[in-house]
């Protein structure tokens, strides 16, 4: 494998592991719609500012979110609504899945 094969890996790996946390998908899902100041989204996700600031910087980061300042209030918003085509077949895997393994409990509760 060639150094800028491996290089693009990385890229992709890292940005993956951007989402791979259940605070940030739903910091994304909660900022489908609308942007949010740091403030509105304490209140409504429930989350400590401290950490949700440090989600809020790497989704940023890897360019998933925007954020813009408007005196001493932050607002953030989805940086390009591509990231739902990403996330939404990652939702209907799941849904498949999960329906398979309802199948199989439902045969197991028959036995």
């Amino acid at each position: 494998m060639s150094n800028n094969e491996e290089l693009v890996f990385k890229i992709k790996a890292d940005f993956l592991k951007s989402l791979a946390h259940p605070i940030r998908l739903e910091i994304i899902e909660y900022l489908k719609k609308k942007e949010a100041s740091v403030g509105a989204m304490v209140k409504e996700l429930g989350v400590e500012q401290s950490g949700l600031s440090k989600h809020l910087a790497i989704l940023r980061q890897a360019g998933i979110l925007a954020s813009r300042q408007e005196k001493v209030t932050v607002f953030y918003s989805v940086r390009d609504h591509d990231i739902f085509n990403v996330l939404r077949p990652i939702a209907e895997i799941l849904r498949k899945k999960l329906s398979e393994s309802a199948a199989v409990l439902e045969q197991l509760g028959r036995l």
